[in-house]
């Protein structure tokens, strides 16, 4: 799980979650240059003719196209969920690549964390309910990955509650 736990003292901890990017930038670039020339080398043997300016502009829109799929991919893949627990509160901030920054905080006495095998939007779905709103976490993550995620936010709920 694609994630970032600091624990500053023992009642305060910092919390953060991102979405796996399987493909680095330098991936990135490999497999558009591979494209490139896979698409380039059966056209070798066309070097002269007009039927290479028949092919031409179907390999650059099927590169293109690849080119456009992968950073856009890249680019819905930058959210970030920041969580600060604290005995004084629990601040939840989640930055969306387009759109506004969603913020929640509660007290810790009263929020409840729900693991929902089934029957929500997706498989273990995962919210913190408090503060007068419920709200989702994890929504990026796998179904294994958000039961992970539900074992170590119980166990720091109930350390935040539960120290004297």
């Amino acid at each position: 799980m694609p994630y970032e736990l600091t624990r500053q003292t023992p009642t305060t901890a910092r919390l953060r979650l991102w979405p796996h990017n399987a493909l680095a930038p330098r991936g990135f670039a490999l497999a558009v240059g591979l494209a490139a020339f896979a698409l380039a080398f059966p056209m070798i043997g066309l070097l002269g003719s007009s039927a290479l300016w028949g092919l031409l502009p179907f390999a650059g829109a099927a590169l293109w196209g690849l080119w456009y799929a992968l950073e856009r991919n890249f680019r819905d893949r930058r959210v970030l969920e920041e969580m600060q627990l604290s005995r004084d509160g629990i601040i939840l901030r989640r930055f969306n690549p387009k759109g506004p920054v969603q913020d929640w905080q509660a007290n810790p006495t009263w929020v409840t964390l729900n693991l929902i095998p089934r029957g929500g939007p997706v498989e273990h779905y995962l919210t913190l309910t408090g503060g007068g709103r419920e709200v989702e976490l994890g929504a990026f993550l796998t179904p294994e990955e958000r039961i992970r995620l539900n074992d170590l936010l119980s166990d720091l709920l109930i350390g935040l509650k539960s120290y004297a």
